[in-house]
């Protein structure tokens, strides 16, 4: 359980701002269908981070549980930091006319490759070893952050404290971050 609810809340505070949630801002803006678009995103989200946590179980089996959180703890601080500086939509995000879903899904997936929260969810798999719960837990942190989003558009997103919202994450991280490295030396 404890996988899970990390998995989420991580997930949920590193997409506040991110690149992807920025796409799914656009997408709701271009085709105004947010259903399609939150499952395009589900589909997405589920096949990068089954593929991430997946990455994260083979790694953390070589490791020691103290290198394994040591490893775990250091990424969490560096996401941290990578929290800090928000990502910015580039202007070559452009969806294709192939309708909602499809779009959505072949957009986010790509845009998740290397982003904050399939990182985030390597270490995760890694340090809980618990493959299910990391991927559910992800996969809902993306999805709660992306509904209000995709609903409420960029009216809403306006008015969030974006960087009240990115300090707390980092604070966030930096603390997941710090009690790893504090099971790296216990161990």
């Amino acid at each position: 359980m404890e996988a899970f609810l990390v998995s989420i809340g991580t997930v949920a505070l590193a997409e506040m701002g991110d690149r992807t949630q920025l796409l799914s801002l656009v997408l709701a803006a271009r085709y105004r269908r947010p259903w399609p678009i939150l499952a395009g995103i589900l589909v997405a989200t589920l096949a990068n981070h089954a593929a991430a946590a997946w990455v994260g179980l083979e790694v953390g089996r070589f490791l020691t549980p103290a290198i394994l959180d040591g490893v775990v703890g250091i990424s969490m601080i560096a996401m941290a930091l990578w929290t800090l500086r928000p990502d910015t939509l580039e202007a070559t995000t452009e969806a294709s006319t192939r309708g909602a879903f499809i779009a959505t899904t072949i957009c986010f997936f790509i845009a998740e490759i290397g982003d904050k929260t399939q990182i985030a969810t390597i270490a995760l798999a890694a340090g809980y070893a618990s493959l299910l719960a990391v991927v559910a837990g992800s996969t809902s942190g993306m999805l709660a952050a992306n509904l209000p989003v995709v609903f409420l558009g960029h009216g809403f997103a306006a008015r969030l404290p974006m960087r009240a919202i990115h300090y707390g994450a980092a604070a966030l991280f930096m603390g997941i971050g710090a009690l790893f490295l504090v099971r790296a030396t216990l161990a």
